[in-house]
């Protein structure tokens, strides 16, 4: 199946390296970051898993619970993040799922025949306290991933579930954003009192309300 954006991110119950888990009984009303990896042992991933790590104080400030998967048993998993913690310095302190007879991939379409047909894309899901998918994210096997993206895109994901309003190209957490088109400009001004300027009818800015 294809998921897309505002679809419900389909649930499971997976083994993983931290015990079995119902996804969205695992998730809770917190954001989640679901990300996935061809197979153990990858060059480029076991890079991508040590920076995750590192930056988990940062997933853990907005709420958001992380957890990688792979086609690969628990098992391999467990004797992967060894390498991970030589290699980075840091220890993997999130779950990985196992998924060797691709359930959880072919629930979320990781598997692409043209790349390879049997391990899975590199791909990322944002999903929302209330289980909708915020973010699709694909990429190819020969490009890391930018999680600093990651957590700029999901601290704008944040503020537009909490205000009226949407963030402008290569945006960065407390700078200006753009309001809402459906809210009138009047509206706008006693909505967001630090002040709303103009530049088209269409797009008017106001420093971030946080």
């Amino acid at each position: 199946m294809t998921v897309r954006l505002g679809d419900e991110a389909p649930n499971f119950s997976a083994d993983t390296t931290q015990g079995t888990i119902d996804f969205h009984q695992w998730k809770g009303a917190d954001w989640a970051i679901l990300f996935s990896h061809p197979k153990d042992f990858t060059p480029v991933c076991t890079t991508e898993l040590g920076m995750v790590a590192k930056l988990m104080p940062e997933f853990q400030k907005r709420h958001t619970r992380v957890i990688g998967l792979s086609v690969d048993p628990v098992a391999s998993h467990l004797t992967w993040e060894k390498d991970i913690a030589d290699v980075t310095g840091n220890a993997v302190n999130f779950p990985m799922i196992a998924d060797p007879d691709r359930t959880v991939s072919n629930l979320y379409d990781m598997i692409h025949p043209n790349a390879n047909d049997t391990m899975t894309v590199r791909s990322v899901f944002i999903v929302g306290p209330d289980n909708k998918v915020k973010l699709t994210l694909t990429y190819p096997a020969s490009c890391g991933r930018n999680f600093d993206e990651i957590i700029r895109v999901l601290d704008g994901l944040q503020l537009s579930a909490r205000f009226p309003v949407s963030t402008p190209a290569n945006w960065q957490k407390g700078g200006d954003v753009i309001v809402a088109t459906s809210m009138s400009t009047a509206d706008a001004k006693v909505k967001f009192p630090k002040g709303v300027t103009e530049l088209k009818p269409y797009l008017r800015t106001t420093p971030s309300p946080e």
